[in-house]
């Protein structure tokens, strides 16, 4: 059984109690993702605008800008948000219970005092009835200890992912963090492309060719619980009725995904082990039913 206190490396995460932290946190994302979206070279399905773990919390990647070159990072340790750049100037902003207004303002007047003249599309994406973030008072709340304990359980989660990414050996995506859903994924790709997809033009070239992905979410008010995911795309026939482990793991028709609760697997005697179960044995199923050349794609132990 995993340790239950606020040490332990799966710690508790009730959707109820730190959902206005979660929706805060989920709007400054956004934020900070638009400003690498303004900036990042066009990387292949949107990686390059993704944001990555480190150390201390989560990151855009390094970003040019007029000569120079700088990144942006939520701090979760000392709770700042970070603005590095290439010349060695740098900006520490708190991170204190504040609206999303409050927050873009200050993040965008941080960046003009640094000479970082960046022009953002300040409307949130990916969630129902968006506020833009100059308007945004309705979310304002950031508990200190929520945020850090997402952020250590992101960083165990991509620990585990990055470990069953080491066995493909065809194209997959870093373990990172998609700012618009909120959600930690790694998706592994088939080779071949996919039937043409409806929807934004990001999400038509994220799903250009065939994929299986993994990833952690922390829930919403359909789903009120944080879960792990897996799905593929296009789906083949079957899969929602495949044998999945562990016995937790279901299938959700809304979604057209397998889901694994959160606390399923932090209860679990080995929580890493519970998530790799869950990681290969999706992908083994769909993989097949899909007839992926896993020859090919797959070290042998």
């Amino acid at each position: 059984m995993a340790d239950m206190t606020e040490d332990a490396p799966w710690p508790a995460l009730p959707y109820e109690v730190w959902k206005d932290t979660y929706a805060t946190l989920h709007m400054w994302t956004q934020v900070v993702g638009k400003i690498a979206l303004a900036q990042a070279p066009p990387v292949n399905h949107s990686w390059g605008v993704a944001l990555h773990l480190t150390p201390r919390g989560l990151s855009t990647h390094s970003l040019p800008l007029g000569g120079r070159t700088f990144a942006v990072e939520f701090d979760f340790v000392d709770h700042l948000l970070l603005i590095r750049v290439s010349d060695g100037t740098h900006r520490g902003l708190p991170l204190v219970s504040q609206s999303v207004a409050d927050f873009y303002r200050t993040t965008m007047s941080a960046l003009q005092d640094l000479g970082l003249p960046v022009r953002v599309w300040p409307m949130p994406v990916e969630v129902p009835s968006p506020v833009r973030f100059d308007e945004d008072t309705i979310h304002h709340t950031y508990d200190r200890m929520f945020a850090q304990r997402v952020w250590r359980i992101l960083l165990q989660v991509a620990h585990v992912f990055t470990a069953t990414r080491a066995r493909f050996l065809g194209k997959s995506s870093p373990v990172h963090f998609f700012w618009g859903s909120f959600d930690l994924a790694v998706t592994r790709f088939s080779g071949r492309p996919a039937p043409p997809r409806e929807g934004p033009a990001f999400m038509r070239e994220a799903y250009s060719h065939e994929v299986i992905s993994h990833g952690f979410w922390p829930g919403n008010d359909v789903i009120p619980e944080p879960v792990f995911y897996a799905y593929a795309a296009p789906e083949p026939d079957g899969f929602n009725q495949a044998a999945v482990r562990p016995s937790a793991a279901r299938y959700t028709a809304d979604y057209g995904e397998f889901i694994l609760p959160y606390d399923e697997v932090r209860t679990d005697r080995d929580p890493g082990a519970a998530i790799r179960q869950f990681v290969e044995t999706t992908y083994a199923q769909a993989a097949t039913l899909a007839g992926w050349d896993r020859a090919a794609l797959e070290r042998v132990s």
